[in-house]
């Protein structure tokens, strides 16, 4: 089945453009995209954290992209928001929006052409039920929520090239996440393996280099974006991965500044307005070796001007870490299997970041003859239950296929998952969400509690590759309190009840002489509960 792009929906006609740099085309018309909302088919609404888009009709002459500049005001709920528009091909201009709030919005564009500055008006409604916002980080914290509130706990999976794949792949890798417990998916905007979709920019000549950084195909990124909205109905978040050091015979990663900073405006103006997108700015960004941290400074601050929708930035390490401290990162993306082997390496993580930290990649379940692709499925679902009881947050991936080959993997190319730790990662999700909001913490990791939780509220013991008969309960704090004590086996996918406990209230500093020694099966990926009643 053919990967389409999502209905836009026409509106009220406008005049087309003068010809600045070229002739004129005909009237062109505003228009309200629908792709992002789910809103009624009314061209002059959109639900709020929908996607609102002014089209407009301008030249096809010279060269649209460095020539034209195209942005829009839009104004309501007391905010002035400027957006950035873009050149879609064919004399097409676009402008996308994703109004925050709710009410009347009105809007006028400017341009560099006289006759594409146009004027608007757009009523925002409540969003439906399944429509939660974007993801954003809680204010000073180390988790993540939606915009309406909603709880947002992270399951990822990458899956490099997916989204460049032949329409049929597309769709066996879509109804394979529909199936999953992924809401975040890391994708590539650059080929780095075999693809369909190959070539970002306007081609030059036939050999590998030859093509126009000045001159972006518009086909290869409305492809996908389409990709994009089909996660979004899918309710996965995007994490668009906007360099990579693994294609330098092309050089799409390598480009002079002047073309990494059109090429990252183009990106924000184009992606920016769907809720779901994240932005990582590279995968293994150390990798690249055209590029300083200088370099990666400058494009951080390019980014963060071009999107005014402030979507979630971070940027993936292979050897040296990038500091998350620094403003215009909103979490930390790392890649470190021996943070993940248990929760007080993952939490010494978070307080270096004082961020929200996603181990993106700890190794891979898989077969291939590098270490980095050999996890079994228990050691990978291990690393989530890690990092999880660690306060951060843990991203998965698979290398399996018979030819042990990473390239034609989930990994590679998605398609279908073969591993046997993605359903455990599924019952992980659950116990995530049947868990406090936004989400858990270390408790007291200083003083070797091994407890992670929300003190007097909820416990959690993580006992990982050990396998006791029994634990004698000590908990941090809840004294006077009752908790329903619950033995939960990881691997097995099981909750064992064991009763109810009342702490007893015993002298500051001093243990419950009456804690109980919770009775355990013996053998590995077990966990005890502890949630207050």
């Amino acid at each position: 089945m053919e990967i389409t792009r999502r209905t836009v929906l026409t509106g009220a006609a406008i005049l087309g453009a003068a010809a600045a740099i070229g002739a004129p085309n005909p009237a062109s018309a505003a228009t309200v995209s629908t792709a992002a909302s789910g809103a009624a088919a009314n061209p002059k609404a959109v639900e709020r954290w929908g996607v609102h888009e002014i089209v407009l009709n301008g030249p096809d002459k010279g060269n649209p992209y460095v020539d034209v500049t195209v942005a829009a005001v839009y104004e309501g709920a007391g905010q002035s928001i400027t957006v950035p528009g873009f050149y879609d091909g064919d004399g097409t201009f676009r402008v996308r929006f994703s109004p925050p709030a709710a009410g009347e919005w009105r809007w006028r564009t400017d341009s560099n052409l006289p006759a594409l500055r146009q004027s608007g008006k757009v009523s925002v409604v409540e969003p439906s039920p399944d429509n939660h916002g974007p993801v954003l980080v809680v204010p000073g914290g180390y988790h993540f929520v939606y915009a309406d509130g909603s709880p947002y706990r992270q399951i990822g999976t990458t899956s490099y090239s997916w989204a460049l794949q032949s329409d049929e792949k597309c769709e066996l890798t879509l109804d394979t996440l529909s199936k999953s417990p992924f809401n975040k998916i890391r994708m590539l905007v650059f080929p780095n393996v075999p693809a369909e979709a190959t070539d970002p920019f306007v081609r030059t000549g036939t050999g590998l280099h030859d093509w126009d950084p000045t001159r972006i195909d518009p086909a290869y990124f409305r492809r996908y974006e389409s990709r994009i909205e089909r996660l979004l109905a899918l309710g996965i978040q995007a994490d668009v991965v906007l360099f990579q050091p693994y294609d330098t015979a092309r050089g799409y990663s390598d480009m002079t500044r002047v073309d990494d900073e059109r090429y990252v405006k183009y990106i924000a103006a184009r992606f920016g307005a769907y809720r779901n997108v994240w932005w990582s700015m590279a995968n293994e960004y150390d990798g690249i070796k055209t590029k300083t941290v200088d370099d990666w400074d400058h494009l951080f601050q390019v980014l963060q001007a071009a999107d005014p929708h402030n979507r979630l930035r971070s940027v993936h390490n292979k050897n040296i870490y990038y500091d998350a401290r620094k403003p215009w990162i909103t979490h930390a993306s790392i890649q470190s299997a021996g943070a993940a082997l248990d929760g007080l390496r993952a939490h010494f993580h978070r307080q270096f970041a004082l961020k929200p930290v996603i181990f993106d990649e700890v190794a891979y379940e898989g077969n291939i003859s590098e270490r980095w692709g050999q996890l079994s499925g228990e050691q990978m679902t291990h690393r989530f239950w890690n990092t999880f009881v660690g306060g951060t947050y843990c991203g998965h991936g698979e290398t399996l296929n018979p030819e042990q080959k990473p390239s034609i993997s989930w990994l590679g190319q998605g398609g279908t998952l073969n591993g046997t730790s993605a359903p455990r990662l599924a019952f992980l999700k659950q116990i995530m969400e049947d868990g406090p909001a936004p989400g858990i913490n270390a408790l007291q990791p200083d003083w070797d509690y091994d407890i992670a939780g929300v003190d007097s509220q909820y416990y959690l013991r993580y006992f990982g590759e050990s396998a006791p008969t029994s634990w004698e309960a000590i908990l941090p704090s809840g004294a006077g309190q009752s908790y329903q004590v619950d033995v939960i086996d990881t691997w097995n996918m099981t909750i064992t009840s064991a009763g109810v406990y009342s702490m007893a209230k015993v002298p500051r500093g001093a243990q419950d002489p009456a804690r109980p020694t919770v009775a355990l099966p013996g053998s590995q990926w077990i966990a005890v509960r502890f949630t207050r009643v």
